[in-house]
């Protein structure tokens, strides 16, 4: 295969503003339009209570994306008010790239999933990293507080439509994977960090006491 002339195809290809957007996909509906809030409604409040995860965009100030998940039990994410949220930071690798590049650029994006509903729930605003323990307090597990909170400022919130879900039957049997089918993790990090000397069995024996022990 040529790849260098399939990327130079490639490059011709790319649609660079709005206009050359609109002219192949035309605009939306009205109602599509209209149904963005600038606050929470009765509808996004329950939203909220009933998801157990998110995924949370976020962008340094290196203009690169970044996506992480976030879950715990329905409702673990706090409803302040009609135009704020406040989300736990749970234990994770302590690589803190969604922290991170809130001190540099508070701008999100939030989607919110509940299992078995193929609707979602999208929020964009602005977030703070906060370390009040008095906000934090109504998070703690077994008595222990999360570090911090990501406190976002709703500007836009909609519900989007099911046909994300629905196409990749994510609530069904049809696609499910057993997880035998991929390597440990522990094997495919041991295989993507290069020169490192690292033994697969107690790395995956300590990923497996991190998320049973250490989740809170």
């Amino acid at each position: 295969m040529d790849t260098g002339t399939s990327e130079h195809a490639a490059t011709r290809s790319v649609l660079e503003t709005e206009t050359a957007l609109r002219d192949i996909y035309g605009h939306p509906s009205e109602l599509a339009a209209r149904k963005q809030l600038a606050h929470l409604d009765k509808h996004a409040k329950r939203f909220i209570e009933l998801s157990p995860f998110l995924v949370i965009s976020t962008q340094g100030a290196d203009g690169l994306g970044d996506v992480s998940p976030k879950g715990d039990a329905p409702g673990f994410v706090a409803v302040l008010d009609d135009r704020t949220i406040l989300i736990p930071d749970r234990p994770g690798n302590n690589r803190i790239d969604t922290l991170g590049n809130l001190t540099e650029n508070p701008g999100v994006g939030i989607l919110f999933l509940i299992p078995g509903v193929n609707e979602t729930l999208r929020i964009n605003g602005r977030a703070r990293v906060i370390a009040d323990t008095e906000m934090l307090a109504r998070f703690a597990v077994r008595d222990r507080l999360p570090k911090t909170g990501i406190l976002v400022e709703v500007e836009e919130m909609y519900l989007h439509c099911a046909k994300a879900l629905v196409r990749s039957k994510l609530w069904t049997e049809d696609y499910k994977v057993e997880r035998k089918v991929l390597p440990s993790l522990g094997q495919m990090i041991a295989d993507q960090v290069e020169g490192a000397e690292i033994d697969v069995a107690e790395a995956d024996r300590r990923i497996a006491d991190s998320e049973k022990n250490r989740l809170y």
